[in-house]
């Protein structure tokens, strides 16, 4: 059996905030799902495991034959599809072989085998390109497949993929989800893919509780996590009692002190009592006092820090949820005409030639097909952002775009002025009660934009298009959920869910798409 092993590992981050303190895993000849918010070190986690980086403390063991396909891994389009089996020379050999220009000696170690080998794994990802290809020539999807295909290549013990999923298709996600259900190794996936996660014998989660291990896949680990949700809420119900049991018997003991004090106060001027009786009955007041103020202060503080464990827990656990206002988009209303249109980047291949179809009140409408079929140009037309060879788009009520960069937001602006810059007409108490409905209270409408996480920034962007003076009723959504992690997705879906208007929304993942309650699909590129 292939083991990795992490033995009381710690590492941080370049200003010295921790990211693991004594961090003990094993991962065996299973595959095993990586889960958490963006931010908790699943990336790092798979260097450590890599060897690419070197912990503080602890030790990390796998095998040699260990490989990390990284979510940059094919940042640069100058190599080539050989370069990523790490076969640009062997292939150069064939090459000149094949021109009759190779040594003896080169002839002697050519392996006639590879290049048929190589072309067998990227068929098997459903690639049918030559090995000299560019990667300039390939989609982000293509890459990403080819680099697979690449670690596959090399038979390794253990296989770590970092978001593999990202930028695929419908085609490719079901590619990489074929080689994982085949692996029999060590694989290592960090993922918010859940269609992916489904597939995965163990699930392990990075969270600010530590890391939790769950068997099975993502619904099994789902409905762990529910549990866990439901427990840690009757523990803080139960600790907001006992808070308040505490502070009830702490109240009552001092109105009993007070009592008594004033009692001693009123014999001691009435001269009923000698002096003598009278200090020694006020210094046993005063010791047993301050003896049970003590241990009342150590209840109070146990209890305080009881309810903050379980409001912590539950804080980890709890969904995000937000107040979302009504667009009042009536059930009748013409929301968007497209008739006729034509785009075309390439005169004799237009993406689109006559297409036309029509939105028309509160209508949830998913854009699916493969990469390449004009999904993104679609919404560029409806935005404008790009005009029609012939036709023509009418939008008919106020929309907004939403896609997986965030682009809407300028990060070097506050999340008030970014608000402020995309509503202009809305007044300082709209644009405070609008960021509030989004968690964005106080000093949190004050932060920069880059300085937010992945979720942060999510929220951040629902607020600035939902929170909109002039409620936004048709909500374009191009790929939303790529670079988000579970927790914003859920938030994601919670915040589609509660809205009212229309919707189009461009995705490759299943799980995201069966949430939103769609009630139609437009499949382009198809006959």
């Amino acid at each position: 059996m292939s083991f990795v092993t992490l033995a009381g590992v710690s590492w941080h981050t370049s200003d010295h905030s921790l990211l693991f303190d004594d961090l003990s895993l094993t991962f065996g000849d299973r595959r095993t799902g990586l889960v958490g918010r963006n931010g908790t070190g699943k990336s790092t986690l798979l260097r450590l495991v890599a060897g690419e980086i070197t912990p503080v403390a602890g030790r990390v063991v796998a095998p040699p034959s260990t490989v990390l396909m990284r979510q940059d891994a094919t940042d640069d389009g100058q190599i080539t599809i050989a370069d990523l089996f790490d076969a640009a020379a062997p292939l150069e050999v064939l090459r000149r072989a094949s021109a009759g220009l190779a040594s003896l000696d080169e002839l002697d170690a050519a392996d006639w085998t590879l290049e048929a080998r190589i072309n067998s794994a990227l068929t098997a990802l459903g690639l049918d390109y030559p090995p000299g290809t560019p990667l300039e020539r390939l989609s982000g999807g293509e890459r990403t497949r080819a680099a697979l295909a690449g670690l596959i290549f090399q038979k390794p013990d253990v296989l770590l993929l970092d978001e593999p999923t990202n930028h695929l298709d419908r085609a490719g996600r079901a590619a990489v989800a074929s080689v994982l259900g085949d692996w029999k190794g060590c694989a290592i996936v960090a993922s918010h893919d859940r269609c992916l996660l489904e597939q995965m014998d163990d699930i392990v989660a990075l969270t600010g509780l530590g890391r939790r291990s769950y068997g099975g896949g993502y619904s099994a680990y789902e409905a762990q996590k529910n549990h866990e949700l439901a427990v840690a809420s009757e523990r803080l119900a139960h600790a907001e009692q006992q808070r308040a049991g505490v502070r009830a018997r702490t109240q009552q003991a001092a109105e009993r002190k007070a009592r008594t004090d004033g009692q001693g106060r009123r014999l001691r001027a009435s001269g009923s009592q000698s002096k003598l009786v009278l200090d020694a009955a006020k210094e046993r007041s005063e010791g047993s006092g301050a003896s049970a103020a003590r241990l009342r202060e150590k209840q109070i503080a146990d209890a305080e820090a009881d309810l903050a464990a379980a409001r912590d827990a539950v804080d980890v656990l709890q969904p995000l949820t937000m107040d979302i206002p009504s667009s009042g988009l009536a059930a009748g209303r013409d929301v968007l005409t497209c008739d006729g249109l034509t785009v075309g980047f390439d005169g004799q291949n237009p993406v689109f030639n006559g297409f036309s179809f029509a939105l028309r009140g509160p209508e949830r409408m998913a854009l699916t097909g493969p990469n390449g079929v004009g999904k993104s140009t679609l919404l560029a037309c409806i935005t404008g952002a790009v005009e029609p060879d012939a036709g023509r788009i009418q939008t008919h009520v106020p929309l907004a775009l939403l896609d997986q960069d965030l682009s809407l937001l300028d990060p070097h602006e506050t999340v008030q002025e970014a608000f402020a810059r995309l509503d202009p007409l809305a007044s300082e108490n709209q644009r405070r009660a609008a960021l509030a409905r989004f968690l964005f209270r106080g000093t949190q409408a004050e932060r920069r934009i880059d300085s937010l996480s992945g979720g942060e920034r999510l929220r951040a962007g629902l607020a600035c298009i939902l929170g909109h003076s002039q409620p936004r009723q048709l909500l374009l959504l191009d790929e939303p959920s790529n670079h988000l992690d579970l927790d914003a997705i859920d938030a994601l879906e919670g915040a589609l869910n509660g809205y009212d208007g229309a919707m189009i929304v461009v995705s490759h993942d299943p799980s995201f798409l069966n949430r939103l309650g769609l009630t139609r699909r437009l499949e382009l590129g198809s006959p």
